[in-house]
């Protein structure tokens, strides 16, 4: 009983997030449901759910789309989702969070110390990369969008809407990577058929949120979940 009012508590509430700011689920979710399931199982019920919110936000949101970064950070992250399966596969998962965990906590840092950076066609790409290869990887594209994003000032709707667009490419995409080349079990689709209902509480539940959260709440929103994802991948990995 406490394994299942835990796992509805963690994608509603991953759910909300998810919808509300166009990003956090694998953030949310990811180290909850690698308590629970195996890395393998955990990650392609992430990807699986997260590719369900996108799919259902995309009409409502579509023209708040950067369709020219969209475009290049699709180009960046075809390489690094191939990058991504291979590290997956091949590195300690334990050194690969504790790198990006440093990582994040550093920009981070920046970030709220007022540093900025300006968005180039080249910084386009290079993100959609390093996305595409922490997806497969680790099952969390999230934190280099969001601190890309969050450096050079993008207002949260175009934020949103980039993102989950993004993410409908990224998801699909690795889930069916993460199934040719990890393979994958009945635990993950039964496990993510029953979470739908919950799914659709949390898009609900979020939007109503994202219509009352201003640009200065949002930002805070995101340096709290950026500092959460660096302190949990920095512990996951000493442990």
């Amino acid at each position: 009983m406490d394994f299942v009012i835990l796992f509805l508590v963690i994608i509603v509430a991953a759910s909300i997030l998810q919808t509300s700011t166009g990003f956090g689920f694998s953030i949310m979710a990811t180290p909850f449901l690698l308590l629970m399931f195996e890395p393998s199982e955990a990650i392609q019920i992430n990807l699986v759910l997260s590719l369900v919110i996108s799919l259902a936000l995309i009409r409502k949101i579509r023209r708040d789309i950067d369709v020219a970064i969209l475009k290049r950070l699709i180009m960046g992250s075809s390489f690094g989702l191939i990058a991504g399966i291979g590290v997956f596969l091949m590195v300690n998962t334990d050194q690969l969070k504790l790198a990006v965990s440093i990582v994040i906590l550093l920009l981070t840092l920046l970030l709220m110390l007022s540093f900025r950076m300006k968005q180039t066609n080249r910084r386009d790409i290079f993100t959609g990369g390093i996305s595409g290869a922490l997806t497969t990887s680790i099952g969390m594209p999230g934190p280099p969008l969001l601190l890309y994003f969050a450096g050079t000032e993008t207002k949260k709707e175009k934020l949103r809407a980039t993102t989950l667009a993004f993410y409908l490419f990224v998801y699909l995409t690795s889930l069916f990577v993460q199934v040719i080349f990890a393979g994958t079990d009945r635990t993950v689709w039964i496990s993510s058929g029953l979470a739908l209902p919950l799914v659709v509480i949390g898009l609900f539940l979020g939007q109503k949120l994202f219509k009352w959260v201003s640009q200065s709440v949002f930002k805070v929103i995101t340096y709290i979940i950026l500092l959460f994802t660096g302190c949990y991948l920095l512990i996951e990995s000493a442990l």
